[in-house]
C-alpha cells in the first residue's frame, strides 16, 4: 500500500489529546491564552465575514454550522445542541471544527470542539465580564450547574479574579457534582438552595440553564443596581432566561446582533431595542461599564469569530507536538488532473 504524501495529511486534535493539552498548558492557563486570541480577533471584527450560524431545528434539539473568514483562515465549527441528551446519557453539546487556508482552500486543522466549545465560551465570558463587570469583583453566582459551569468559575478566577462561586441548579445533582469538580481549585463554593441565595452578595450573575424554552431564572425583582449579568444560556430561538424587566433597566452587550436578536435574550424586544456591539467596547469605541450603579449584561449567544480563535489557538499550540495525529485526508495525485489514475494505481498497489 502506498504512502499518503504530506500534502494529504491534516492534524487532527482528538478529544484525548485535546484533554492532554489542557492537562499540559494547565486549564487556567488555557482559558487566559484562548481569551487573549478572542480579544484580538474582536479588535479586527471588522475583516471578518459575518453571518448568523445556519441551524437546522429539529423538535429534540438543533444541528448548526457557523462559518467565518478573515480573508487570510477559514473556518466552522459543527455544533448541535439536544436538551434531551442527558437522561439518554449522552452530552447535550458535541462539536468539531475545521481550519482552512483561504489561499488554496485546503483543511489545516481539524478538531474535536465539544471540550474547546466550553473553554472558548467561558474564556469568552470572562473576557466580557473584564470590561464590563464591577472592578474588584469577588463573588459570582452561577445558575445552571451543568457542564459549562466549572469552566465559567475558572475563566472568571484566572481573568476576572473572583475568589467565590454561589452555585444554584433545580436538579441538586448538578450542583453537588459542580462544588465536587472545583474541590481545591483555590475558588470559594457555596451550595445555595435559591437562585436568590446564589445571588446574595454576587457582583456577577452568570445563567446558563439547558432546557430550550422561555424560561424566568433570573425576575425582575431579584437584580438589583451594579451588578454585571452574563446571560449564556439563550441559544435558540424560543429560549430565555431573564425577564424582560431586566432588560429594560440593564445596558446590553452582545456579539453580533443579527444572530443575538433571534436567539439571545434580545429576542424578547422589539427590534429596535438598543444594543451594543463587544467588540466596539474592546477597541474603545463605545463605553462598558459607566460607574458602579450601571447594571450590564452580556448577552451572550456564542458566535463563529470566537470558535475560529479557538481553532486558531489550538492550531499554533500543537504544531510540532504530540498533540494531534496526522490524517490522510486530502487526495494527492501525482498530476492535479488525475484523481482517477491515482485511484486505478492504489488498486495495483493494493
Amino acid at each position: 500500500m502506498t504512502q499518503p504524501s504530506d500534502k494529504a495529511l491534516v492534524p487532527f486534535v482528538s478529544v484525548d489529546n485535546m484533554m492532554r493539552l489542557v492537562h499540559h498548558i494547565g486549564i487556567e492557563q488555557m482559558l487566559i491564552e484562548i481569551a487573549g486570541y478572542i480579544e484580538d480577533d474582536f479588535k479586527r471584527w471588522e475583516l471578518f465575514d459575518k453571518t448568523p450560524r445556519v441551524a437546522s431545528h429539529s423538535d429534540v434539539g438543533v444541528i448548526e454550522l457557523m462559518p467565518t473568514s478573515d480573508g487570510e483562515a477559514y473556518g466552522f465549527k459543527y455544533v448541535n445542541g439536544h436538551p434531551k441528551n442527558t437522561s439518554e446519557g449522552l452530552q447535550t453539546v458535541t462539536a468539531f471544527g475545521l481550519l482552512a487556508d483561504v489561499y488554496t482552500g485546503y483543511p489545516v486543522l481539524l478538531t474535536e470542539m465539544t471540550l474547546l466549545t466550553a473553554l472558548r465560551t467561558a474564556a469568552t465570558s470572562a473576557m466580557a465580564a473584564k470590561y464590563l463587570a464591577p472592578k474588584g469583583a469577588t463573588t459570582m453566582a452561577m445558575i445552571g450547574n451543568g457542564a459549562q459551569s466549572e469552566f465559567q468559575t475558572l475563566a472568571m478566577k484566572a481573568i476576572v479574579g473572583i475568589t467565590e462561586v454561589r452555585l444554584y441548579d433545580t436538579d441538586k445533582a448538578a450542583t453537588e457534582k459542580c462544588a465536587r469538580n472545583l474541590a481545591g481549585m483555590g475558588v470559594s463554593v457555596v451550595k445555595c438552595a435559591t437562585p436568590e441565595e446564589a445571588m446574595h452578595g454576587a457582583q456577577i450573575l452568570t445563567t446558563c440553564t439547558a432546557d430550550k424554552k422561555n424560561a424566568t431564572i433570573l425576575s425582575d425583582n431579584m437584580v438589583g443596581a451594579g451588578v454585571h449579568i452574563n446571560a449564556i444560556g439563550g441559544d435558540c430561538p424560543g429560549k430565555t432566561e431573564l425577564a424582560a424587566g431586566i432588560l429594560e433597566r440593564a445596558d446590553v452587550f452582545v456579539e453580533f446582533p443579527e444572530q443575538t436578536r433571534i436567539e439571545g435574550e434580545i429576542q424578547q424586544m422589539a427590534e429596535d431595542f438598543p444594543v451594543t456591539e463587544l467588540w466596539e467596547v474592546i477597541t474603545g469605541a463605545k463605553t462598558g461599564r459607566r460607574d458602579d450603579k450601571q447594571i450590564t449584561l452580556f448577552d451572550g449567544v456564542g458566535f463563529a469569530i470566537e470558535d475560529f480563535s479557538a481553532l486558531r489557538y489550538v492550531r499554533d499550540r500543537v504544531k510540532g507536538t504530540e498533540f494531534a495525529d496526522m490524517l490522510d485526508m486530502l487526495a494527492d495525485p501525482d498530476d492535479p488532473r488525475d484523481l482517477f489514475g491515482m485511484l486505478q494505481r492504489s488498486k495495483v498497489a493494493a
